[in-house]
């Protein structure tokens, strides 16, 4: 895709999976508030409330230099407000900010609010139709088990402590509750080194949009370099060819992202999770 194109896949991207989100899971909800009356327009922010810890998130914001601080604050005291009516787990929140938003320093205005950064990740999206074309032949040793039920969540939960060193609780809720209410809008996959699980990744696909996300993919360290990363975007992009979804987006690390690259896949822009810890 050239300049031209990527900008209005970006737009695309911005209007259906930021400013007119969906929730993760059937039990979070979405809302927009501020604006002139509340449906949009400068000052006006969307922010998902979900349950148990680490679900709660301002995902998308039209703001300007003169109403940026009045909406982080309002956001702030919304979340501290759910949380002490026992709304809400704890205070925290996310703010998913990307470095095309406005104004160009919100990221600095949620420092001096209190917001801390988590490191920045590249946001890159692919053609569906040209990465389902990717081999995916599995390396020697391994094999390639969908995730339908919880001993197969249990089986994701091993191989991420493995791959990250800790533990995932919001990632192991989603998925129970998504192959439960929702199991259409999840593709998630575990490589096997025999009954080790090794590496693991899950596609989430939203009705009616035409983007799926690829999340995950963390591999254990001595099975990295062999192409397993590589086999879970496989598996994934034919999947969601046989949905007809169009593109694929990743919020890649420094490690993901030349693997990515060289897929396929090209730059939209970087995002930065700025948290509120409470």
């Amino acid at each position: 895709m050239n300049a031209d194109d990527l900008l209005g896949v970006r737009a695309e991207f911005d209007a259906e999976m930021r400013r007119d989100a969906q929730p993760d899971t059937a039990d979070a909800r979405v809302e927009r508030v501020g604006g002139a009356d509340g449906a949009g327009g400068a000052g006006c922010v969307l922010r998902q409330i979900a349950p148990g810890a680490g679900g709660n998130a301002v995902l998308w914001s039209d703001l300007d230099e003169r109403t940026a601080d009045a909406a982080i604050a309002e956001q702030v005291a919304f979340f501290t407000e759910l949380a002490a009516r026992g709304e809400a787990a704890d205070a925290g929140f996310e703010w998913k900010l990307y470095d095309y938003d406005r104004p160009a320093d919100l990221g600095d205005r949620l420092r001096a609010a209190g917001f801390v950064a988590e490191p920045a990740e590249t946001l890159l999206i692919g053609r569906t139709s040209e990465l389902a074309k990717i081999p995916v032949e599995p390396p020697a040793g391994i094999t390639l088990r969908v995730v339908t039920d919880e001993e197969g969540v249990e089986l994701m939960m091993e191989a991420h402590r493995g791959a990250f060193g800790k533990d995932r609780p919001r990632i192991r809720e989603v998925m129970l509750n998504l192959l439960r209410e929702e199991p259409d809008t999840i593709e998630a996959v575990v490589a096997m080194a025999g009954d080790t699980p090794v590496s693991a990744a899950r596609m989430e696909m939203r009705p009616g949009t035409s983007f799926a996300g690829l999340w995950g993919g963390g591999t254990l360290p001595q099975w990295r370099g062999r192409g397993i990363y590589r086999l879970l975007v496989a598996h994934r992009a034919r999947v969601a060819a046989e949905r007809g979804i169009r593109y694929l987006q990743v919020d890649a690390s420094e490690d993901s992202r030349p693997i990515l690259e060289r897929l396929g896949f090209q730059v939209l822009g970087v995002t930065v999770p700025w948290m509120w810890e409470g």
